[in-house]
């Protein structure tokens, strides 16, 4: 039977409930200095934030090396009764230092597997999804190689992988890499921040390959294209691929929280919500946040 599997254990996908399906509690780059997200007693303030407009769970897309901070999310769930997704996984290299890269050569894939099943660390807290990155419009060496490691855990333990698409772009590259060549079905891949390159024409043909398209922000970053979001969600839902959808919030820095002056996880909710019910209706809007959530996370876990 398929569940997703939260930092307090495995959900039926109907339970998941409102979800935030591309978010960020804990996260540190060198790529942000002095824009950690490390603050606890922040993450709850945010949680209880998103809590009061309707949200039920946030998945956390933050990989291994970056301050997931693993050992917080229990507590943080069942203080704030929002269900909390972890993830293992690996981004793009500048993220990280030569040594960290080099130790996990001839290991990555055991170390995703190890994660989704025994736990990240001493937490044992189990991740419920593996993330990896590609690069702009070019999938580099590294993306391959952490991609074919996620491939090999998803083929271990049936996850579900999510990618980054760096400025959106990329997307039928790693769908002909991680569905082409490494043989992972479409509807185990979830792509995100597709609305950071707003291309009809992309959008539609990788719906079509069957996997699941998210749409996250806002952010200062992206807001370029932020308001062309839901143009470009009403033309996947009228072309019939609304249960493929997913929206995030996506907060990476201190400054984007809601607690620091930013729009943060309630935007999703309580501004994002409302606009798309203007392009496509409550009723899809409701499938998007609840329904798409749990089917695109939930795995039969062997």
């Amino acid at each position: 039977m398929s569940a997703v599997r939260t930092v307090l254990g495995d959900v039926p996908p109907g339970d998941l409930g409102v979800c935030d399906a591309h978010d960020h509690l804990f996260f540190g780059s060198p790529r942000l200095p002095g824009q950690e997200l490390r603050s606890v007693a922040a993450a709850r303030a945010e949680l209880r934030a998103f809590r009061e407009q309707g949200g039920a769970a946030v998945v956390q897309w933050t990989p291994y090396g970056l301050g997931r901070r693993a050992a917080d999310l229990p507590p943080l769930s069942r203080e704030t009764g929002v269900r909390v997704v972890a993830a293992t996984g690996l981004h793009q290299a500048v993220h990280y230092d030569e040594d960290t890269l080099a130790g996990l050569r001839g290991r990555l894939a055991e170390m995703f597997v190890s994660e989704l099943t025994t736990g990240i660390g001493v937490s044992g807290v189990r991740a419920g999804l593996v993330k990896v990155a590609g690069g702009f419009h070019a999938l580099d060496a590294h993306a391959r190689w952490t991609m074919a490691a996620a491939a090999e855990a998803h083929h271990a333990t049936g996850v579900t992988i999510a990618v980054h698409l760096e400025l959106g772009t990329g997307a039928l590259d790693v769908l002909d890499l991680l569905c082409g060549e490494l043989g992972v079905p479409p509807h185990r891949v979830v792509l995100g921040h597709l609305n950071r390159s707003p291309d009809p024409v992309v959008h539609r043909q990788a719906a079509e390959s069957g996997c699941y398209l998210a749409f996250d922000g806002p952010s200062q970053a992206h807001h370029a294209t932020d308001w062309r979001m839901p143009d470009a969600v009403r033309a996947l839902a009228d072309a019939g691929f609304g249960d493929r959808l997913l929206l995030g919030a996506d907060t990476t820095t201190a400054a984007a929280r809601s607690v620091g002056g930013g729009p943060g996880m309630p935007y999703l909710l309580r501004r994002v919500r409302p606009r798309l019910v203007q392009a496509v209706g409550e009723d899809l809007v409701g499938r998007v946040l609840r329904e798409n959530p749990g089917r695109a996370f939930a795995v039969a876990w062997r």
